[in-house]
């Protein structure tokens, strides 16, 4: 069921009083939960959160995922999402929401990765027992203890394969780059654990790195440049397989390979991938892969031919005119998986909005891969004010525009006119749309759309870059954007996510590989060569300095200061992490792009042509 559009009236969520982070994280800890909270409070709190997951009738917000018509194979979705597995909070129940809130382990993942030592069935039955056991028990260390101990008895860790490598400090970044794709590989999935969250891939894989020992969807087109420039061209092939597999298997890419990443995707990079290695194995992948780039539109497009103006729905919205844009969506509503403690304390923090659409906001601002961004925060600054379901991003309909081109092409080589011209129809209209919609001009750049209040955001964000990368700007836009972005987002170490400070991860002073390969790439493609030149070269700068210093590169930098002063970045749910697979490979195609560059500040191994365009 979806639902009209708002009135410009705020939500709860955006007329209260706005909390300060700060003031946020004292509120959240103290309303953390105590371990030896009573019976009865515990089987209120757990209740309630196991209820998340429920629909609500009244709201398109708690709509089930299958409730919408797509556009091709109807039963193709409702089969995907009947089959998927059990996340570890499914299994677990209680169980897992006694251990998050008690904070057994600093990071919420580490549980749901772990693997199970008998049946979940007979696990859980066990905790019934202790519970029951320690009922009274109010001594909070003890108890946390005795948890610990049953955590230990009936779960294991899995190996951290890059544990024990360490960085030769006489090695330049390129040999570093090379080496570490071996250590960030992982073997296929051949006898997978069944109650392990890890989804099985059936060929070789690379995982970011650090507490990321998975695969993720956006990460990893950034991965396969690298890989292309170092020479690795199976290794890609692999990674591409593997996304393949999933469309096949689940009926959409998952944010990463884990049960609990299932309910959303992350933004649709696998039209470039496809490209990407079509680059070097000719045409004919485009036909080898067309029946998953079109199940991957028919994801993102479910529901569109009975969607009514002014109404949306899933990963749809269609304006009161028409017109026809993409947003990012979950199709659940509870706290995360990976996350749990977190979206729990979070919801606690903010009573006065509705948990369900909270998590469901996170849930999906975990999907833009920006998590988190003032940009998706109604009050600009904090949390718990997050609406992400309420935009319209450029990115992700610039990334659409990609596929629907891409999918023009595949029909084409393939002989079926009629499709090819229905997909570039569609291109077209959607470029126009971000063309009438997504462009500000209080901005002179590109923004996010908040339909439900039918106004742009009028943030600038490095986002403003996408359609200059999908080339669905004009000559015009793009030196508007060239100038907005040279005012307001470059940086001494490269380009700002935003302009804004909040804490979060995806905000200011921090810089993220990704985006400062798409914007060089769509300067590029509008004859921006000097600015696309001086971000690649800040970007650049930074690392090697940091590399220098520590022989590692980082998952973000701090781009507020010079490349001689770079340091790591902060923000965000987790510590820094090292490794890392985009910064990896978006370093070694910028040092074959500007191998003078690389050169002369100390990157021996840079040489070489570019290896990647845009699209």
């Amino acid at each position: 069921m979806s639902f009209p559009f708002r009135s410009r009236t705020p939500t709860s969520a955006t007329t209260s009083r706005p909390i300060s982070c700060a003031a946020a994280l004292a509120a959240a800890l103290c309303l953390a939960w105590p371990l030896a909270q009573t019976a009865q409070a515990a089987d209120a709190q757990a209740d309630a959160a196991a209820s998340a997951s429920a629909p609500a009738n009244a709201q398109e917000l708690q709509t089930p995922a299958r409730s919408a018509t797509p556009v091709r194979s109807p039963a193709q979705h409702d089969t995907a999402k009947e089959s998927q597995p059990a996340t570890p909070a499914d299994l677990y129940g209680r169980l897992y929401h006694d251990v998050q809130l008690a904070q057994i382990f600093p990071d919420s993942k580490t549980f749901a990765d772990m693997l199970p030592n008998q049946r979940p069935s007979q696990i859980t039955a066990a905790y019934e027992r202790w519970r029951q056991q320690h009922a009274g028990q109010h001594d909070n260390a003890a108890r946390k203890a005795a948890l610990t101990q049953f955590v230990n008895q009936y779960f294991t860790a899995p190996a951290q394969s890059e544990d024990h490598y360490v960085s030769d400090p006489n090695q330049d970044v390129v040999g570093h780059i090379d080496t570490l794709w071996n250590v960030l590989s992982r073997r296929p999935d051949a006898k997978p654990n069944p109650y392990s969250s890890l989804l099985p891939l059936p060929f070789a894989y690379v995982v970011p790195g650090g507490r990321f020992n998975e695969i993720y969807y956006w990460d990893s087109y950034f991965i396969m440049l690298g890989l292309e420039a170092s020479g690795r061209h199976e290794l890609a092939l692999d990674e591409l397989n593997n996304f393949a597999a999933l469309i096949d298997r689940y009926g959409h890419i998952a944010n990463g390979n884990r049960t609990y990443y299932l309910s959303r995707s992350q933004p649709p990079f696998f039209a470039q991938m496809v490209s990407l290695v079509a680059q070097k194995d000719g045409d004919a992948v485009y036909l080898h892969y067309l029946p998953q780039l079109r199940k991957e539109y028919d994801y993102w497009m479910a529901g569109a031919q009975t969607l009514k103006p002014g109404h949306a729905a899933r990963h749809l919205v269609r304006l009161p005119d028409g017109t026809l844009l993409n947003r990012y969506w979950d199709a659940r509503n509870r706290p995360r998986d990976e996350s749990y403690r977190e979206d729990i304390l979070t919801a606690r923090a903010t009573p006065q909005r509705d948990a369900s659409d909270l998590w469901r906001n996170l849930r999906a601002g975990a999907e833009t891969g920006w998590d988190y961004s003032s940009r998706w925060l109604a009050d600009g600054h904090t949390l718990s004010t997050i609406d992400v379901t309420s935009l319209a991003p450029v990115d992700l309909n610039s990334l659409m525009v990609i596929l629907e081109r891409t999918l023009a092409k595949a029909y084409g080589l393939k002989g079926d006119a009629r499709e090819a011209e229905l997909m570039t129809k569609r291109a077209q209209q959607r470029a126009d749309a971000i063309d009438r919609v997504l462009w500000d001009p209080q901005l002179h750049a590109y923004s996010d759309y908040d339909f439900a209040h039918r106004t742009l955001t009028h943030r600038l964000t490095a986002a403003t870059v996408y359609p200059l990368y999908a080339g669905v700007a004009t000559k015009a836009q793009a030196q508007e954007v060239a100038a907005a972005v040279r005012a307001g987002l470059l940086r001494p170490g490269g380009l700002a996510t935003t302009q804004v400070a909040t804490g979060q991860q995806w905000d200011e002073p921090n810089g993220w590989a990704p985006l400062q390969y798409l914007a060089v790439m769509g300067l590029r493609r509008y004859g921006e060569q000097d600015l696309a030149q001086e971000i690649a070269t800040r970007w650049i700068a930074t690392n090697l300095a940091y590399y220098t210093r520590t022989h590692k590169l980082v998952e973000k930098y701090d781009v507020s200061a010079s490349a001689t002063k770079a340091s790591s970045a902060g923000g965000g749910e987790y510590p820094l992490q090292d490794g890392f697979g985009w910064t990896n490979g978006v370093l070694r195609v910028l040092l074959q792009m500007y191998p003078q560059t690389g050169a002369a500040q100390g990157a021996p191994g840079a040489s070489g042509a570019a290896a990647a365009s845009a699209p």
